[in-house]
């Protein structure tokens, strides 16, 4: 049963078009095969067991005057509050989604603000076993089967909050930054590698963890040797 206060009348009714659009936008893209994805089966293969689930919720952050910090205190409660709703169980919570939409800003605010944060928490809600994905017009990042077809393309910026699956790897393995992808291997390998399991994802972390490590080790030794020609 909800109940409403006359308070928050208002704010549904601001927040609704927002959230019925990205629902559609989820149903008619997210859960359904697409001819580009290079791939049988749905853009996203979890979006249809969470709608069906139910497990899918959603928030509007009106985040025009917001500064980036603020914004990212907000979305670090919903991570914490995602760990704490139902369903906790393992095998049904794969499917809980949190959407976090940002109607307002335009092209240049949402590659500052939304994109910022996304890259500013990414490991924080990564060592949490969580990901955090950035969608937008403007995504750039291309599809795991197909370089030409962008999944991560939305049609109002927004923040998705989920749990991390072993085939996130691809979106952990290639950071640019050296500390950060030891850090994110870390993190995946803590989550999935606990029951001496032998497959394809595990195996290609342990190696690009051992081959990460390694790059640190010698950058550390040029360092040691010549830190002015490091430094070039």
């Amino acid at each position: 049963m909800l109940l409403y206060k006359p308070s928050e009348i208002d704010q549904i009714q601001q927040d609704l078009p927002y959230v019925v659009h990205i629902m559609q936008w989820v149903q008619s893209f997210l859960a359904k095969p697409h001819p580009d994805l290079g791939r049988a089966g749905p853009v996203c293969p979890f979006v249809p067991h969470s709608i069906k689930s139910n497990s899918i919720q959603m928030g509007v952050i009106h985040a025009k005057n917001l500064e980036q910090q603020q914004v990212e205190e907000i979305v670090l409660r919903y991570r914490n509050n995602f760990l704490e709703i139902e369903p906790q169980h393992r095998e049904t919570a794969i499917n809980k989604t949190i959407l976090l939409i940002f109607p307002e800003l335009d092209a240049e605010e949402t590659a500052k603000l939304v994109d910022g944060v996304q890259q500013k928490l990414k490991l924080f809600f990564v060592e949490a076993g969580l990901m955090l994905g950035e969608f937008h017009k403007r995504n750039e990042t291309p599809g795991l089967h197909n370089s030409n077809f962008r999944p991560l393309r939305s049609p109002i910026p927004l923040l998705a909050i989920r749990f991390m699956v072993e085939s996130d790897l691809p979106f952990l393995i290639n950071a640019d930054d050296l500390g950060l992808r030891i850090k994110y291997l870390e993190a995946y390998l803590q989550r999935f590698d606990n029951q001496g399991r032998d497959n394809k994802n595990l195996n290609n972390a342990r190696q690009a963890l051992a081959l990460a490590r390694e790059q640190t080790h010698q950058e550390n030794l040029v360092h040691l040797r010549c830190p002015y020609a490091a430094a070039m």
